[in-house]
């Protein structure tokens, strides 16, 4: 077996992700594509597939060579062409048919990916679907025979930038909000090319950074969780006496805020803000966080007469979850934000366009009006390499052990709860040999003391 014929390597718990032509290439892609439309069809009978690329030099050849496997299965192809991983999610939606979108997200440009979903954008994660197609791809790639289709496939074009645009305008209306200036930071991602359409016509005074589409990065790497990458963005907003700004992530599926004194408002704020937005509506009380997302989300959404639902971290468990539940919305820490009204799947427009709303609606400013959401203060993600990760969490745990009033939970890693209302998360990376750690405390000095006394056990 060849390396380019072993995809566990870039066959991940949620989508397809690495270097290319390295750890994959356009051969790879053609099987991937092979696998895909077989599974699809197996599943649902489903005759048809869109697909979306991002702006990387290696998005297009890609694409094209998985249609080339999809179409070789007798399955056609709907090329949306560029777009984000939400455009995506709304044309699997709209469109009924399963998806695939071409991006590495955030990752550096020699990076590229597939994140695949059904019809309808409901995932398609490791425990769903994605072990089964990765080894139909290897079965492919080492050669295995397959009797031809009756017919083969077909290619169509369709632009549905447009379409999203309106779609996600009828579920906020901006035309009635206050007149804002609003600095937008699209890392050189789908941001620039998706930001335009949506907000063209409304009350808001634009000033775009790196709107030009450049798979390089040429100015920052589009991955705004590192606060490194939101220091243009803070300035940005500072300079030009902004009322917010928006971040937006390199396929442009999450987005960060940044108030107008260019301070970062938390995933968590805006996930409870956004929250009491939907439970407004009258359709449904359930909200979905995951476990690493701030205690003041359950709190303000019971407050708001929701039911908070907690679960593990990763897109296709928020999905899933918010099907059983039939969950109006969900958020995550690392700002990702699910909605009901867009087939369950993660958008950061729709969560931009909700706190611009929220914003435009009354006359304070954005620092005032999330006050109210941040409660507590919070380390952020961070990673050790450890190699003996179950080791040193089993470490950590015996010592809390010995502290009275302390809680565990194993949901998804180790969260211990301390009497004073702190807490901490420390979970294994399915991927690499790290182990990542999230703080909460009531205040900064008892924040940062836990945070470095777990460090301390865990760096050991």
């Amino acid at each position: 077996m060849s390396c380019l014929s072993d995809l566990s390597s870039i066959i991940k718990a949620y989508d397809v992700r690495g270097l290319v032509p390295e750890q994959w290439d356009e051969d790879v892609a053609r099987a991937i594509g092979a696998a895909f439309a077989e599974f699809v069809h197996a599943e649902t009978g489903a005759s048809a597939v869109v697909t979306a690329h991002d702006m990387r030099d290696s998005s297009v050849p890609l694409s094209r060579a998985f249609a080339e496997g999809v179409l070789s299965r007798g399955v056609d192809v709907v090329e949306a062409g560029l777009g984000s991983t939400d455009m995506l999610y709304f044309a699997a939606g709209s469109l009924g048919m399963p998806g695939a979108m071409f991006t590495a997200s955030h990752n550096p440009a020699q990076y590229n990916g597939i994140k695949l979903c059904r019809a309808g954008a409901a995932p398609i994660g490791q425990d769903s679907g994605l072990v089964q197609i990765r080894e139909r791809s290897e079965q492919l790639l080492d050669g295995a025979t397959v009797p031809g289709p009756e017919r083969l496939g077909t290619v169509s074009s369709r632009d549905l930038v447009a379409e999203y645009a309106g779609y996600l305008r009828g579920l906020v209306d901006l035309s009635g909000i206050r007149p804002l200036k609003v600095v937008v930071d699209a890392g050189n991602g789908m941001g620039g090319f998706t930001v335009p359409v949506v907000l063209a016509g409304l009350p808001l005074d634009v000033v775009p950074m790196y709107f030009e589409l450049d798979g390089s990065f040429p100015n920052h790497e589009a991955n705004p969780l590192d606060p490194a990458n939101l220091v243009d963005l803070q300035a940005g907003v500072r300079e030009h006496g902004a009322d917010i700004g928006l971040a937006f992530d390199g396929d442009a599926d999450r987005c960060f805020i940044v108030d107008e004194r260019g301070e970062p408002v938390s995933p968590s704020a805006i996930t409870g803000l956004v929250a009491v937005r939907e439970l407004a509506k009258g359709t449904g009380t359930t909200i979905i966080h995951n476990l690493i997302t701030s205690r003041a989300v359950p709190e303000i959404v019971r407050e708001h007469g929701g039911s908070p639902v907690r679960t593990r971290v990763g897109h296709s468990f928020i999905k899933e979850e918010m099907a059983r539940t039939d969950a109006v919305f969900g958020g995550e820490h690392s700002a990702h934000y699910y909605f009901r009204d867009f087939w369950r799947a993660d958008t950061g427009m729709l969560a931009a366009m909700h706190v611009l709303a929220a914003l435009g609606e009354q006359s304070r400013p954005l620092s005032e009006l999330t006050e109210a959401y941040e409660r507590y203060v919070a380390s952020g993600e961070i990673n050790s390499t450890v190699t003996d990760q179950a080791g040193r969490v089993a470490a950590v745990r015996e010592t809390y052990g010995r502290v009275e009033g302390v809680a565990f939970d194993e949901l998804d890693g180790l969260t211990v709860s301390l009497p004073d209302g702190a807490w901490f998360n420390l979970r294994a990376s399915n991927t690499e040999p790290l182990l990542r750690l999230n703080v909460e405390a009531p205040d900064a000095a008892r924040m940062a003391g836990l945070r470095d006394e777990v460090l301390e056990m865990v760096r050991a």
